[in-house]
């Protein structure tokens, strides 16, 4: 039987990766939990996870702009997130540097100014980093005809769907209400509530129009 490549395996038959990277304020709480919807929904990994690297998979990981770094997921949002049926557990905090977004195919930020303090690090990044509420509402305009051609997996149309999605953005006047995810942190279980539900529904949008493997 021919061993499954290791997550790391660069050779010729090891599984196309495509990175995503979910950035928020302290890497405890929204960027997360985006980090294991995504996984979730695109049938990939998420930082930390052991095993092999499905073909055509998706890895992601968040970090944070002002990270508490190694600290655990908040405990209101890891309820949350269990409360999903997803793993919360395995998790430390990250501070984002220019080499992680660099490595990213897709960053998502979870505010305006956190995709501002990205391309402001990596200015290359530009063209794909997206609020996460922007992509959301800018995936469902691309010709899902074009997404299809793209490849037969998810990890493939989330790729092809990044400068189509940014095409668009000129169709729209957003404002920050409309990009930004409020910070919960330190505050009530309805607002943590509240706030997962956007991120969730979000998430959703994206899986929904990349579709599934």
């Amino acid at each position: 039987m021919t061993p499954v490549p290791e997550p790391s395996d660069t050779s010729a038959d090891a599984p196309a990766r495509v990175r995503v990277l979910t950035v928020c304020t302290g890497n405890i709480c929204r960027s997360p939990a985006v980090e294991r919807l995504l996984a979730a929904g695109l049938g990939g990994m998420y930082r930390g996870q052991d095993g092999a690297l499905a073909p055509g998979g998706v890895e992601v990981g968040s970090a944070g702009t002002r990270a508490v770094v190694g600290a655990p997921m908040s405990p209101q949002m890891a309820a949350l997130v269990a409360g999903r049926g997803l793993d919360a557990d395995a998790f430390d905090a990250r501070q984002v540097d220019a080499a992680t977004v660099r490595d990213a195919d897709v960053v998502l930020a979870l505010t305006r100014a956190h995709r501002s303090a990205l391309v402001e690090l990596v200015p290359a990044a530009v063209r794909r980093t997206f609020t996460l509420l922007e992509l959301a509402r800018l995936a469902p305009l691309v010709d899902p005809e074009r997404l299809a051609a793209a490849g037969a997996t998810p990890a493939e149309r989330l790729v092809a769907l990044v400068p189509l999605a940014a095409a668009q953005r000129g169709r729209f006047d957003a404002t920050p209400e409309d990009d930004d995810v409020t910070d919960p942190i330190g505050g009530s279980d309805a607002l943590y509530a509240r706030v997962f539900a956007q991120m969730a529904d979000a998430v959703d949008v994206v899986v929904g129009v990349v579709g599934r493997s």
